[in-house]
Formats: C-alpha cells, sequence, structure tokens
C-alpha cells in the first residue's frame, strides 16, 4: 500500500503562502506536477499513491471517480493561482504521473493541461510530458495528446523480458513498449523516454542486456534506469519474506548500473543525472531538472508533494478526501514545512551531487571538503571540475552515490 506522509505543520484553509516564498519568484522556473492516483492492477513492488478500482470501492463514491478526476484537479490548479497571485511566471514544465494517467481519457489530459494554460500560460518553450502504460494508449490517443499540446512522453518499459515482467506483475505484453514509440514519433512526439528496473529477483546479466537493447532498438531519445527498491508493505516484500523470491543484493545492482552505462553510452546515450540517460541536453527531462535543482513546482492531486521559495507542503492522500476538501473550498494540502537556510543547502547538495555537472564546493561545509578531498583521491570525483570548484561523480563514484553524498552533507 503506499507509503505515509510526512509530519508537518498544518496547511492553512486557503492554502496561503508566507511571503518569504513569493520573494524573487520570478527569477526561478515554475512547473507543475499533475498526479493521476489510479491503475488497473497494483504492480508488487509499487507503494506510490494509487489506487485500484477494488481498493477506491466504498471509499470515496463519486468523488473518487475517476471519470470527473479532471475536473476536481482543475480545482486545485486555479486555487494555485489564487495562492500564487500576481506572479507573472509562465509554466516551464508539466508532468503528468501517476498511477497510469493514460487510464483517464486523452481529453481529460488535454483539459487539464488547458486549466494551466488559460490560469498561467505556457512558456513558448515549455516541456510537457504525460506518463503512459504501454497497454493503455493506441495511435488515435497520441495523436490527441499531442495536438493538444503534450511533447514528450515517458513509457514504463521495465524489462523486455516476460518471466522479469511477471515478478513485477507488470500487465503489458514484451514488445508492445517498442511499439508505443514508433506510434508516439508518428504522431509527432519530440522526446519519448523508456523507464527500464534492474535488480529485479530471476533477471540476470543478459537479461538486462536483452532489455537495453530492445530499448535502444526503439528508438528512444531517454531511458531512464532504475535499481529496483524493494518497499516494506509491497506484495513483493512479501513474497521475499516469505521465500518465494530472492532479493537481490547490492553489488548485482553495481553490476547491472555498469553494463547499462556501457550500453547506452556506446549507442550515443550520455548520463546528465545518475539514473537518467539522453542523446542531447534537448533530450533531458526538464521537469525532473526542477526538482534536482530546487526551482518551484506546484504538485496538485492525491499525496502530490508541492515546493514554492523554501516552503514544502503535501496533500492528503485519498482521492475520496481529495475531491471533498476541494468542494468545500478548502486546500487540500495535509501538512508543511518552511525549511531552513540549512535545509536548502543539504538538499542542494544531495540532489545535484547526481547531476553530471556535480554540485558547488562552495555549498560544503569544512567536514565536507574534507570528505570531497578523500573522495577525490579515492576515484569518485572527477578531477577536472574539481579544479574549476565543483564536486562532479565518476562512474565509480555514480555506484558510491549514496554513501559520497552522505560525507559531503556534514
Amino acid at each position: 500500500m503506499p507509503s505515509a506522509l510526512p509530519d508537518g505543520e498544518p496547511v492553512p484553509a486557503d492554502g496561503a503562502l508566507p511571503g518569504s516564498a513569493l520573494a524573487g519568484a520570478a527569477a526561478r522556473p515554475l512547473g507543475f506536477y499533475l498526479h493521476v492516483p489510479y491503475c488497473a492492477t497494483r504492480c508488487g513492488y509499487c507503494d506510490f499513491n494509487t489506487y485500484t478500482a477494488t481498493e477506491l470501492r466504498g471509499t470515496g463514491g463519486v468523488l473518487a471517480s475517476r471519470d470527473n478526476y479532471a475536473d476536481t484537479l482543475a480545482h486545485e490548479i486555479r486555487l494555485a493561482r489564487k495562492v500564487l497571485g500576481d506572479d507573472p511566471r509562465e509554466v516551464r514544465t508539466v508532468f503528468v504521473g501517476g498511477g497510469t494517467p493514460t487510464l483517464l481519457a486523452a481529453g481529460d489530459l488535454v483539459r487539464m493541461l488547458g486549466v494551466i494554460r488559460e490560469e498561467f500560460g505556457l512558456a513558448p518553450d515549455a516541456e510537457i510530458t504525460t506518463e503512459a502504460n504501454p497497454e493503455t494508449v493506441d495511435p488515435a490517443y497520441l495523436a490527441t495528446l499531442r495536438e493538444g499540446g503534450f511533447n514528450r512522453i515517458s513509457f514504463g518499459m521495465q524489462s523486455a523480458r516476460p518471466h522479469v515482467l511477471r515478478i513485477l506483475d507488470r500487465t503489458h505484453t514484451p514488445g508492445r513498449p517498442e511499439a508505443c514509440v514508433a506510434e508516439a514519433r508518428a504522431a509527432g512526439f519530440e522526446h519519448v523516454n523508456l523507464d527500464l528496473i534492474y535488480g529485479t529477483p530471476g533477471e540476470s546479466d543478459d537479461d538486462w542486456r536483452a532489455s537495453l537493447e530492445a530499448a535502444l532498438g526503439a528508438g528512444p531519445d531517454h531511458v531512464s534506469a532504475y535499481a529496483l527498491i524493494v518497499e516494506e508493505g509491497t506484495q513483493l516484500a512479501r513474497r521475499i519474506r516469505r521465500g518465494e523470491v530472492p532479493m537481490t543484493d547490492d553489488d548485482v545492482h553495481a553490476d547491472r548500473y555498469l553494463i547499462a552505462e556501457e550500453t547506452l553510452s556506446g549507442a550515443g546515450f550520455e548520463w546528465y543525472e545518475v539514473s537518467n540517460w539522453a542523446t542531447s541536453e534537448a533530450g533531458r527531462c526538464l521537469h525532473n531538472e526542477l526538482y534536482w535543482r530546487g526551482a518551484d513546482w506546484w504538485g496538485a492531486g492525491p499525496g502530490a508533494h508541492s515546493h514554492v521559495g523554501g516552503v514544502r507542503w503535501w496533500n492528503v492522500k485519498h482521492p475520496g478526501a481529495y475531491a471533498a476538501t476541494l468542494a468545500d473550498g478548502r486546500s487540500p494540502g495535509a501538512g508543511r514545512e518552511i525549511l531552513s537556510d540549512e535545509d536548502r543547502r543539504v538538499e542542494r547538495v544531495l540532489l545535484e551531487l547526481r547531476l553530471r555537472e556535480g554540485v558547488p564546493l562552495s555549498l560544503l561545509k569544512e567536514q565536507g571538503l574534507a570528505a570531497s578531498r578523500r573522495a577525490l583521491a579515492d576515484g569518485l570525483l572527477q578531477e577536472g571540475p574539481y579544479e574549476e570548484g565543483r564536486a562532479a561523480l565518476t562512474l565509480r563514484g555514480r555506484l558510491l552515490a549514496d554513501a559520497v553524498v552522505r560525507d559531503l552533507v556534514d
């Protein structure tokens, strides 16, 4: 089931932000994340805030229905306009995620984007992305999205091997994600991503290579490859605990990452974040870069998180409660925190170190600087960027990124 929300102070009923959050806002990019919490089935490894029809039955009534979800989400987008007041920024990125956004009608996704366009305006070069389940789209659906303003799409491929997909409880047919890339290109999508997962119990090195080769053969300009994390409370965690499937260890994850880097770089892809590769700078996911660089984004939808000017907040999780709160004219925010300067410094180090460009050494304190010198000597940081005042990971450093960043934030 979905993980718990963090603790925090109450969000004002009208969603108002402190004046400090809006100070200097015009100089920061603004993005929107739109969360669609519906899935046809729950994947065994998933702990995202998503719900199947069975899980919603009797708990939200008509308010939790996906049939009127676009209208419900529009209420929060209009609330965002009121909260941000006369903020002059046009929206730079929109990312529709889930869940399975493409369980909604294509016209619903276009309508949600239309409300953002009406309330805020979209930058001329705005990046507009939706995630998609390969089995829930067809050429007509994709054409509607493209005509409605979407210019980037991300398909959940995970693996090309049927036995790996079965362990993950993924329902799409092997080969369907690759076909979707061709259909998206035909519809006019400029940028297409395929999401892959490595380290699934029962997956071999050859299985992983086959998945990478299948993804590359489809012709995307972006690939995301994530190590499987087995979250407590998921069906997969229970299966591992019962001994039905084996747990994959960190050494296997490292080997698979090296295979990914070798395969993707050999095909002309370049890493720009530890788990993300693109064929060009234009192919990067600008929306995710807003997160990694601490910019501003409004997360609309049940359980969605937002950040504006050092204030982070999160919405109530259940679709029924979310819709009911908005219907009452109140903010769906469940809690928030106001980040201190030190909080923001630490987050910059945590997130920017994962980027190819790295993090400025000026953000490190004395102990962190000492740790960075040790990491440089150990071959975990690149010498050239270090001499220019930045801590940037080597390939070996990427394998140990979590450990490196723990040392540098001290």
